[in-house]
Parts: C-alpha cells; sequence; structure tokens
C-alpha cells in the first residue's frame, strides 16, 4: 500500500435549508486528494482542544478559500456592511489555531481566504474592498458568468528574485497568469511573513511563513482550478506533498 501523507482541511459552516453544515469545496478536496495526499475534514467546532487532539492524524493543513470573509472585529477593521457573509465558526476555529501549526512545524497551505486567515491571525489587516481603493484592479470574479469564465486567468503575478515559488519552479521566469476571484486582500503584511508574489497593482498574492520549518505558504488565487495543468499549481502542490511527507516521516520515527 503506498504510503501518502494525511491532510486537513477544517471546513466551513453553511446553512442549507434550516440546518448548518460542515463543508468544503469538492474542487479543494480533489485538488489536495489528487496531488498531496489523503484528505480528512475538520470541522468548524470551534473548540482548540478537540484540533489539538485531532493533530496526530494529519501531516499538514489545508486552508481553503470561501464565499465568507473574516469578520473585522479579528484585524480592527471597520464594521462590515450589512449582507456581508461571515463564518463565526471558521473564524474561531482556524484562527487561534494557525500559530500552534506553525510552532509545532505541521505543513500549512493556505488559499484566498486561507491566506487572509494567516496573515490576520499572526497580526497582520485586510482591505475589505479592494476594487473600491483607487490604484487598485477589481480583483473580483465577473459576475453572471460561467464558472470557467469566473477562475480563467485573469492577471499576471510578479514572482520575487527569492521567492519560494522560483526555486520550485527552477526558473527564472518571473511573471505568471492567475485567476482572481476575491474582493478583500492584504493591507498590513502580518511580522513573520515575506511577500513572494505581487498583483501589477502591488497588491500581495503570495507569501511564505519565515517561522514554519518545513512548509508556510499562502496565495491568493486559486490553485485548486486545473491544478494539474498550470506550471503555479503543479509547484505549490507538489512542494506541500514533499514538505508533508517528510513531516509524516519524522513523527514515525518519533514514535519508535
Amino acid at each position: 500500500m503506498q504510503v501518502r501523507p494525511v491532510i486537513g482541511i477544517p471546513c466551513d459552516v453553511k446553512q442549507i435549508g434550516k440546518w448548518d453544515f460542515h463543508a468544503v469545496g469538492d474542487k479543494y478536496i480533489q485538488a489536495v486528494q489528487n496531488s498531496v495526499g489523503d484528505v480528512i475534514l475538520l470541522p468548524a467546532l470551534a473548540d482548540q482542544d478537540a484540533l489539538q487532539r485531532l493533530l496526530p492524524l494529519v501531516d499538514g493543513i489545508f486552508l481553503s478559500g470561501s464565499y465568507s470573509n473574516i469578520e473585522p472585529c479579528w484585524y480592527g477593521g471597520d464594521n462590515a456592511r450589512e449582507g456581508t457573509l461571515h463564518d463565526k465558526a471558521r473564524d474561531h476555529t482556524t484562527l487561534p489555531f494557525i500559530r500552534k501549526l506553525i510552532d509545532e512545524g505541521i505543513p500549512l497551505l493556505g488559499v484566498c481566504r486561507g491566506l487572509q486567515e494567516i496573515n490576520v491571525a499572526l497580526g497582520g489587516k485586510l482591505h475589505q474592498y479592494v476594487h473600491e481603493i483607487p490604484g487598485f484592479l477589481d480583483h473580483r470574479e465577473p459576475d453572471n458568468q460561467s464558472i470557467e469564465v469566473q477562475y480563467a486567468d485573469a492577471h499576471p503575478v510578479h514572482l520575487h528574485d527569492d521567492s519560494l515559488l522560483m526555486l520550485w519552479l527552477a526558473t527564472n521566469q518571473q511573471q505568471y497568469s492567475v485567476n482572481s476571484l476575491h474582493q478583500q486582500g492584504v493591507k498590513t503584511l502580518a511580522p513573520g511573513l515575506s511577500i513572494e508574489a505581487t498583483a501589477p497593482d502591488g497588491l500581495i498574492e503570495a507569501f511564505r511563513i519565515d517561522a514554519a520549518p518545513l512548509f508556510g505558504y499562502a496565495v491568493q488565487w486559486h490553485p485548486e482550478w486545473l491544478y494539474g495543468q498550470k506550471p503555479l499549481s503543479i509547484a505549490i502542490f507538489k512542494a506541500f506533498r514533499e514538505a508533508c511527507m517528510q513531516y509524516k516521516l519524522h513523527k514515525q520515527k518519533e514514535s519508535f
């Protein structure tokens, strides 16, 4: 039997009909299952003790994107506008947990909301409405279009000279096209994070976690879309998989 790392994905809490459901988008599960390791879903119980008990089961954590936004009280932002979708259970599950993951050396990858969670958890701030700020692009997906159009490449990103992503890609190419489906973004980068890539308007599109011993990375775009076809996606998930396997093997040695 092939040895594979186990990746935990914290759930969103979504109301379907009259009831709340703990859920993760299928595209995230498929990308991680097929390119990184076996997936287990972690319910958003806002119970740090329960998460701590589950940690020995996983070799990495993947923070997915979501339609919901982090409540601005977590980063001292202005109250969100009426109608903004929040997920209090996910906020209270992931945000207090991120620093512990880093301290314990568990590989961590964040996408879209996941990038914003890492930034906020470590002391950063967010723009709530990037498209309303002069000089910034509209990073939202086009309304009333097909999924294929919404997830199509929207703008280039520039990889920094010292970026891990350039190392993983084994290339000198610094410009790549990515999709863009978000209205929030990094306003103030948290201490201990280093910028990896930026959009043409200067918005941070990727960063690394300096203190992560094996892997700590986040991107604002969605690498899970066409994950087996895009060079950036292939490089990110490959590096994440290798780090998770390294962590798994280290755990096994420690258990003897």
